[in-house]
């Protein structure tokens, strides 16, 4: 019977702990915090009053821009959906080239095949170095819930 509570209580402590890994982070007033375990300096998506903020999504492992903004969005898309929304509800847009006069073009044209054509955020796209060498392209989205 000792033997029997012990381990009870022991799987108890378990899966309190693995639920508070697995789960969003809440904190107090309305705030969830999504992606907090992906780097150590900021969350990947913060959800408050009903708007999904979500981190600037980047991705170093495509060769191309193409290949770095279909990553991206495939990013951005699976936030979205973890926070209980979609493409479809997006209010803004910023975009980050390393080299806008090279790669403006090729990054729209994958842009304009995922967006929701009924519902276009507003976007800003512009020019930066960006936090690696060989990532090409950074995209931040702002979406209702």
């Amino acid at each position: 019977r000792i033997l029997k509570t012990a381990l009870t209580s022991t799987a108890r402590r378990q899966q309190s702990l693995f639920s508070k890994i697995a789960a969003p982070y809440n904190s107090s007033g309305g705030i969830t915090r999504l992606g907090t375990e992906v780097l150590p300096t900021m969350s990947q998506a913060v959800l408050h009053n009903d708007i999904v903020y979500l981190s600037g999504q980047v991705d170093g492992t495509g060769e191309d821009v193409v290949a770095q903004t279909k990553n991206v969005l495939a990013k951005v898309d699976a936030y979205l959906e973890e926070a209980g929304t979609d493409k479809s509800k997006l209010l803004t847009s910023t975009i980050w080239l390393k080299n806008i006069e090279r790669d403006f073009g090729a990054m729209n044209e994958v842009w304009c095949q995922w967006i929701d054509d009924n519902n276009k955020p507003v976007r800003a796209t512009t020019e930066a170095s960006l936090a690696a060498p060989n990532m090409l392209v950074e995209i931040q989205v702002t979406a209702a819930k």
